[in-house]
């Protein structure tokens, strides 16, 4: 066969594309045969406030359906799937995180709720014990446990296998909070389920217990806020260190856009409703104001964001680097 210009640039052409197509081929092959990884994320973020060192830990994820019932139940249904679907979120299902918060202060090692506990392993909570190693500490190490209120997903991780799980720590909550879900008038009452968890996991604690009301110190630098209707006692905390803030808002905001965007729509978790949604402008508006950082225990991990005010409430906009700076 004679080499004509066309025939030899016709033969490289067919080298060339066959070489090419050769190490993909194998490239394929070789994939095919590599199992997904488990592996996820390490279920913490660090990150200084001046002096104090602060670790987000996640407890787990929860994944629900049909957000109406559960974020906005004096809203349409219409309504909340328009909001959510323009914030690009799914109309008919969301998923629910838990984030406890541990600060050391260099004298204290301060854990902000326990998460849902050992009884939420197998559905995929109940990871702090696991999170609070995983970041370099271990359970017997802290000492101090704060208790934002008393629902389950915050006092759940309290004990393990029948005894305290922070054996070292002592423990400080509100004292309005304590008082509603222990007294004896709850019996008999929707609380009633709840109360059962506070008595075994809360009361148990109370000879090691300190109480608190709005303005009250945990720690040097370490605020409480009077945060109410969620339950009756709920708190927030303001955290202060080198001139730096950040709000702890435990459960005032229960979704990064339904309860933040239109804060008067009725959370079904909410005791005081009303409360709850008066509590959520007023905390807002400081945090928007005063351009603080925030962490929520319900927002998307690692749950710490800013406000921006909007026409009709605050659009959540998540830390990046500004507190690495």
């Amino acid at each position: 066969m004679s080499l004509t210009r066309r025939n030899i640039f016709s033969l490289a052409t067919a080298a060339t594309l066959t070489g090419l197509a050769a190490p993909q081929i194998l490239t394929r092959a070789a994939f095919a045969d590599v199992p997904l990884s488990g592996v996820s994320s390490p279920g913490f973020h660090r990150f200084m406030l001046g002096d104090f060192q602060i670790t987000v830990l996640l407890d787990g994820l929860r994944a629900g359906e049909a957000p109406q019932k559960t974020y906005a139940i004096n809203q349409p249904e219409e309504a909340v799937a328009d909001l959510l679907k323009a914030n690009l979120l799914p109309a008919d299902r969301f998923v629910n995180g838990f984030t406890p918060t541990l600060i050391n202060t260099g004298s204290e090692l301060i854990l902000f709720d326990t998460g849902m506990g050992a009884a939420a392993r197998e559905n995929g909570q109940g990871k702090l014990p696991a999170m609070i190693e995983a970041a370099g500490y271990k359970p017997e190490q802290i000492t101090i446990v704060v208790l934002t209120h008393f629902h389950p997903d915050h006092i759940g991780g309290l004990m393990e296998n029948g005894a305290p799980a922070f054996a070292n720590a002592r423990y400080i909550t509100g004292q309005a909070e304590y008082d509603f879900w222990t007294s004896p008038d709850r019996a008999g009452t929707p609380a009633e389920g709840v109360q059962k968890i506070v008595l075994a996991n809360v009361k148990p604690l109370a000879d090691k217990t300190s109480f608190l009301k709005d303005g009250d110190a945990v720690v040097s630098g370490i605020t409480a806020l009077a945060a109410f209707g969620h339950t009756p006692g709920h708190m927030a905390f303001r955290v202060e260190s080198g001139g730096k803030q950040i709000i702890l808002i435990a459960d005032t905001a229960n979704h990064f856009v339904i309860t933040l965007q239109r804060p008067e729509w009725h959370v079904v978790f909410d005791a005081d409703k009303e409360m709850a949604a008066a509590t959520r402008k007023r905390i807002f508006d400081m945090i928007a104001s005063e351009r603080l950082p925030f962490i929520g225990y319900h927002m998307p991990f690692p749950a710490i964001g800013y406000l921006q005010a909007m026409d009709q409430g605050y659009r959540y906009v998540p830390e990046s680097y500004q507190l690495d700076l």
